[in-house]
């Protein structure tokens, strides 16, 4: 059981980052910024989560690219990460997006 939660914990994690991604104006955030979303959605993890998540993305799926800035991370969306947030592709161990509702 707890395999599968930290599995889900953390793919719902990975799809709070890409979403908060998109919502930006250049597509960017950096990682203590990111670490402040994903608090707001209960996922209180630290900044070093946040690190290995978006590595995790970088590297499993091309979903966001990195750069580093002195101490910071700094995250971009990639056209696959936007792909994934807007419904047209399915990200392996991303959480898809909720449905729409009418």
């Amino acid at each position: 059981m707890f395999n599968d939660y930290e599995k889900h914990f953390n793919e719902e994690a990975r799809l709070v980052i890409l979403a908060a991604l998109l919502e930006e104006a250049d597509y960017r955030l950096n990682d203590n910024l990111l670490a402040k979303v994903l608090q707001v959605y209960g996922i209180n993890r630290g900044r070093d989560y946040v690190r290995n998540q978006l590595a995790w993305l970088e590297k499993n799926t091309g979903a966001v690219r990195l750069v580093k800035a002195g101490e910071a991370v700094i995250a971009e969306i990639t056209e696959i990460g936007i792909d994934h947030v807007e419904k047209r592709t399915v990200l392996s161990g991303v959480m898809r997006p909720s449905a729409s509702r009418s």
